[in-house]
């Protein structure tokens, strides 16, 4: 079994930690900062093993020399990044394979948030990590990518399985519900699911991770081909890309 532990921090960020309890072996997918992850970790009685960075933002990777000195655990982050993420010790590309004890990750590039950001897809655990790049009912913003970069990382992750949970660094999806509200206000799925994302924060209850097959359904940056949407914003007929940068220029001023 791969146990995934959600560790809130700072604003809005979640670290991850990730246990194969078969083999003891343990990673942190993007420590914004260390000192949250060492407490879980004695508290679960965990040796940490690897850090996995989706990109070099410091609220993902802050925690990365911290954690390294007091646990001797290697970073693992892409190559094109090595030079802006502090203590890389393997570097991985785009189609690469990780271990976590018993459970394998394919890298996938995902440009589009920064150049150089990938994420992590554990498809035994049905569970990606992916940073930035893709929020629950939102996507990063368009940092040091293309939206046409962006709109190509985002197809690679709606071709994953349906019922892959999606492990995103932030709880954003409340406001960014509210904007896929104005882009689609029909869309019955998304009206549903505003209603138990509103629940769930009136409990001060975490949204993350979502089902990937929630997104196709309700996430306009995956939704290109709804007509419903393209008529909303006056992209009616335009192609995939044309779409995309649309809701992605109105969701940037919204």
């Amino acid at each position: 079994m791969l146990k995934i532990i959600q560790i809130p921090v700072l604003t809005d960020n979640y670290i991850y930690l990730l246990h194969d309890t078969a083999s003891g072996s343990t990673a942190v997918v993007d420590p914004a900062l260390s000192q949250p992850v060492l407490d879980e970790l004695k508290h679960q009685g965990w040796r940490l093993d690897w850090v996995l960075n989706t990109h070099h933002h410091s609220d993902h990777v802050g925690g990365n020399q911290e954690l390294k000195a007091k646990t001797g655990c290697q970073v693992i982050a892409a190559n094109s990044d090595k030079d802006r993420i502090p203590g890389v010790d393997k570097g991985v590309d785009d189609g690469d394979v990780i271990k976590i004890g018993q459970y394998a990750a394919k890298v996938l590039a995902t440009p589009g948030h920064t150049s150089g950001h990938i994420v992590y897809y554990f498809a035994d655990a049905a569970a990606l990590f992916c940073g930035d790049t893709l929020f629950s009912m939102g996507c990063g913003r368009l940092f040091e990518g293309t939206a046409e970069q962006m709109w190509q990382s985002l197809q690679k992750i709606k071709a994953l399985p349906g019922y892959t949970r999606i492990y995103c660094a932030h709880e954003y999806t409340q406001a960014n519900g509210r904007f896929a509200l104005t882009v689609e206000p029909e869309n019955q799925a998304l009206q549903q699911r505003m209603i138990e994302v509103n629940q769930l924060r009136i409990e001060n209850r975490s949204t993350v991770p979502s089902i990937l097959q929630q997104e196709l359904d309700t996430n306009p940056f995956l939704r290109e081909d709804s007509l419903a949407l393209q008529r909303q914003i006056n992209c009616e007929g335009g192609t995939p890309v044309s779409v995309f940068t649309e809701v992605r220029r109105l969701k940037d001023h919204f």
